[in-house]
């Protein structure tokens, strides 16, 4: 699952933005200033960081420069009602990706965070992952055997990352469908076992790689 790390100290408004980053299935990490949002980029690491440029403690474009000191190509975006001509060029030349004035759509804000996130290299990288003799990009939705390759869902995409991630332990059943199916008031556990068979169906040209079913309890990825 992709990480946020969202800077605000304006509480209202952060409730609303976490919750819909949240429901769209991003995880996010909220702190209301930018001495904790250093400290949580430090030992985090997030996908992407939103960032308002009026907070207490340390302003928005320190802590964009501070991060920018650090690493140099994680997307940031900032959110902020400072519309000069002068602070959109500062935030610029300080490394933003993108600058978003309030008020903003939620809509808008997606847009953008999956087009930075689909043209950052250093996402790209960190997305495939080699599983026997298949690679999965977990920025494509694909998983490759050779030269064939199948699209898969986010979900089966994520579900398949996790597993493997965990191979040779158990992954409950309840923490599969927390992470990825909360807002789904349809989705039973039966559901969950039509996601693993086609998982399953997916990986069949490995004979190493099975997804085992721990009944009662959940899944357990083994490769041997």
């Amino acid at each position: 699952m992709i990480n946020i790390l969202y800077v605000e100290d304006e509480a209202s408004l952060a409730l609303i933005i976490a919750d819909s980053l949240e429901a769209n299935n991003y995880r996010v990490t909220h702190q209301t200033n930018g001495q904790q949002a250093l400290e949580s980029f430090q030992t985090q690491k997030p996908d992407l960081v939103l960032i308002d440029v009026m907070m207490p403690v340390m302003d928005g474009f320190t802590l964009a420069r501070k991060i920018r000191a650090l690493d140099s190509q994680v997307p940031l975006i900032f959110l902020t009602a400072r519309t000069q001509t002068e602070d959109v060029v500062k935030g610029f030349h300080l490394g933003a990706n993108d600058y978003l004035k309030k008020p903003f759509s939620i809509e808008e804000l997606i847009v953008r965070i999956e087009s930075l996130l689909k043209n950052n290299p250093k996402r790209l990288s960190s997305q495939r992952l080699l599983i026997g003799d298949y690679v999965l990009d977990g920025q494509k939705f694909t998983l490759s055997y050779h030269d064939e390759s199948v699209k898969l869902s986010f979900r089966e995409s994520e579900l398949l990352r996790k597993l493997y991630t965990q191979k040779e332990q158990v992954v409950p059943r309840e923490e599969i469908i927390k992470a990825y199916w909360s807002d789904d008031h349809y989705f039973t556990g039966r559901s969950l076992d039509v996601f693993i068979s086609r998982l399953r169906k997916y990986l069949n040209k490995d004979a190493r790689l099975k997804i085992i079913n721990i009944r009662g309890i959940g899944y357990m990825f083994t490769e041997n």
